[in-house]
This record gives C-alpha cells, sequence and structure tokens, in this order.
C-alpha cells in the first residue's frame, strides 16, 4: 500500500458493506470478580481455568478456543474483563435467545470457580492493572501513560455493551450515521450506570465513558454528525497516529505521533499492508466505529439481562428510514453532549427531554422487531419505567 487513495478506497469498501440493515448483533463485556472479595486481583491461570475451552489465546497460546453453545465467541480484554460477540441475527429475538444462553453458560463456568460477572460500566473495587502481558497490550499501555491515568483504566477497569447494525444502503448511510451518533449522549445518559472506578466516587454518572475520552482522545474522541460520513472515517483513520505496530518480538511500541498516512508516505522503512490497516483500524475507539456495521460503542455494562432493552432501543430506532430519519430530528438538540451525559446523565435536562421524546419513539418502534410476547412484555415495562425516570417519578 503506497498511496493515500488506495487506503481510503480501502478502508470505505471494508468498513461500509452496504445492503438492506437486517442483521444485529451485541458484544457484552463484564468485570470479572471473586465472589467471597470483590476487591481481590483476579490472576490469569484462576480465569483460564474457569473459561477452559472456550478461553482465548490471548490467555492461553494453545486454547482451542471454542465458542460458547449458541455461537458465541470468547475474548478477554487487559484486565481480564471478559466479552461475548453474538453472531448476527436476522430477528432479535433470535439473538435474545442466543446470547441469554452462551450468557448463562460463561455465568455457569465462572460460579464453578467461585467468580462472577460484574454489573456496571467500570470496576468499582480494584485499582486498574493488567492481567493479559501481550505486546499489544503492553504498547497501549505504554503510549497512553503520558496523556494520564485514563488509559490504564479504560484498558483494565470498564466494560461496555455493544450493539451493532447493519450500514444499510449508500443513500442512506448518512441518515443512519447521524441517527447513531446523535442519539448516543441520550442513550449513554439513560444507561449511564458506572460512577465509582477503584473504590471512589468520581463524580461523573458514567467513569466508563469518561475514561474512554480522557485515554486519548485523537482516537476515542465521538466523531461528528456528518454528509459524508465515509470520507469522515475514512480521514479520521488515515489522520490518526499509530497505536501500536506489530512486529517479531515483544516491543510493538510505534513512533510517537507517526499517523498511518505519514506510514504510507514513507515514515517506516516497510510500506504498509491491507492488513496493518485493518489492524490500525482495531485501534480506533470512537463512540460508533465501522467495521463493515456499525458499532455502537457508547453504552455501560449493564446488570445481568439489563442490556436487553437499551440493546432493543437501538434496533428499533435503527430499524427503517422513517424511524431513522425521525430519531435525527429529536435527537439532534442533544447531539454533541458526551461530556455532560458522562457527568451528569439524565441530570442534564436537554438530554432528560430528549431522553422522553426517543422513548416514546423506540415504544412504537418495538413492535417492528417482531418479538415474541414474553420478550416484548419485558421491553417494553422496561422502557415505560425509563420514561417515569426521565419524568422524574420513581416507577
Amino acid at each position: 500500500m503506497r498511496a493515500r487513495v488506495e487506503a481510503e478506497a480501502y478502508v470505505a469498501s471494508v468498513c461500509f458493506k452496504h445492503g438492506p440493515p437486517n442483521l444485529v448483533g451485541v458484544e457484552l463485556e463484564w468485570t470479572v470478580h471473586h465472589r467471597d472479595d470483590p476487591g481481590r486481583r483476579l490472576r490469569p491461570e484462576v480465569l483460564l481455568a474457569a473459561l477452559g475451552p472456550h478461553a482465548p489465546r490471548t490467555l492461553d497460546p494453545d486454547s482451542p478456543q471454542l465458542a460458547l453453545p449458541a455461537g458465541s465467541p470468547v475474548t478477554v480484554e487487559p484486565g481480564g474483563q471478559v466479552e461475548i460477540s453474538s453472531l448476527p441475527a436476522p430477528r432479535f429475538d433470535h439473538l435474545l435467545d442466543a446470547v441469554i444462553a452462551d450468557h448463562h453458560h460463561l455465568a455457569q463456568r465462572l460460579a464453578e470457580a467461585d467468580l462472577v460477572l460484574g454489573a456496571r460500566g467500570t470496576d468499582p473495587f480494584r485499582t486498574p492493572r493488567r492481567v493479559l502481558d501481550t505486546p499489544r497490550y503492553a504498547a497501549m499501555e505504554r503510549a497512553f501513560a503520558p496523556i494520564g491515568p485514563d488509559g490504564i483504566a479504560m484498558m483494565c477497569a470498564t466494560a461496555g455493551l455493544q450493539v451493532c447494525v447493519d450500514v444499510g444502503e449508500p443513500e442512506d448511510v448518512p441518515a443512519r450515521w447521524n441517527a447513531i451518533t446523535a442519539m448516543g449522549p441520550v442513550l449513554l445518559a439513560l444507561f449511564a450506570n458506572s460512577p465509582d472506578l477503584a473504590g471512589e466516587a468520581t463524580g461523573w454518572a458514567s467513569a466508563r465513558a469518561r475514561a474512554v475520552m480522557g485515554c486519548d482522545p485523537a482516537r476515542t474522541s465521538p466523531l461528528p454528525l456528518s454528509v459524508d460520513p465515509i470520507e469522515t472515517w475514512t480521514r479520521h483513520v488515515l489522520d490518526t497516529p499509530l497505536l501500536c505496530v506489530r512486529r517479531p518480538g515483544e516491543c510493538w511500541d510505534a513512533p510517537r505521533g507517526v499517523t498511518f498516512a505519514d506510514w504510507i508516505g514513507g515514515a517506516l522503512p516497510e510500506p504498509p499492508t491491507t492488513a496493518d490497516l485493518d489492524y490500525h483500524i482495531s485501534t480506533l475507539f470512537p463512540a460508533v466505529r465501522p467495521q463493515g456495521y456499525f458499532e455502537v460503542r457508547y453504552l455501560d455494562a449493564q446488570d445481568g439481562a439489563g442490556w436487553i432493552t437499551p440493546a432493543a432501543l437501538v434496533a428499533a430506532l435503527t430499524g427503517d428510514r422513517g424511524i431513522v430519519d425521525a430519531v435525527v430530528d429529536i435527537a439532534l438538540p442533544a447531539a454533541g453532549r458526551w461530556v455532560e451525559a458522562a457527568r451528569h446523565g439524565l441530570a442534564d435536562p436537554v438530554l432528560a427531554a430528549v431522553a422522553r421524546e426517543l422513548l416514546d419513539l423506540g415504544g412504537k418502534a418495538i413492535d417492528a422487531l417482531r418479538l415474541r410476547p414474553e420478550y416484548q412484555r419485558v421491553i417494553t415495562a422496561d422502557l415505560h419505567r425509563l420514561l417515569d425516570r426521565t419524568m422524574g417519578r420513581t416507577s
């Protein structure tokens, strides 16, 4: 890869795969704790024994790395957080069936080792420390350290809920990007649940979001609304400094300040490959990340089955063009209020007002998901509870 235009075309082709918006997926991430003492350090060998054949090769290079029974692979984040990634599903209730089953299986395996999954978007007990020792994570820690403590906190003490929805047809991409991005601060505020970090109250509704945004703003700040999100994303990808560079040996540190565009221009001895570009994209952590689909990354991890309602709301509010256009109109006053959402949650009056309208719209749009009655009842009741909360009432 020797020209920027070649890289731009590649990013556009792999990050924006067009087609009808039919599929949805989720990624559930949790901190992991000892049942008897949630503040005790988690050792990698304990987590490995609990995960058994499902352990990823970052934890054990010889692991068979088997998916969970319903198909979700397991990954482990630097601080020992565990994540399951669903297979994409054409119906939301089919997604629920699979992920609930895999979540239960994972929780059972951990319980047999006297481990439990965390209930919030941050680890409220332990100071952040790496459990995994890999060249990637060592390079990340060293790169983030001069910026401040948010880097190690983001890597090792946060957990998120990610919802993945299709990019859509070419003519719908700007509207879908803008809807998903504009409603981000509102949904962040609605589902923020991580005020504590490392044994201390932070004063933020979502210390997870605060750590992510403060970690390395060049790669973690939310991207803006755009009439051409493909151009916005490709420019961001190429102009963001490298976080790490894969090479033989244990040191993957990148030269400070060198962007991928600089690498194409000859800043490193060997020109980059498309595999290098794919890897660079994996080191970008904005609130919405195009990955061939839109990866919604702005939600705190939720307790137990609490992920179902926010995931359903994202799916419902991106279901068709009419709903998407309505979301943009409703959410525009809250667009860009990321810091206010992370700090104040629904105490921010603008976010609370927009949340009421989005929840009302979402309650109507849920019907299009064609859920089975038992799921429909739970999600609808939860949306009503959230709506009451935005109005200052206790359910």
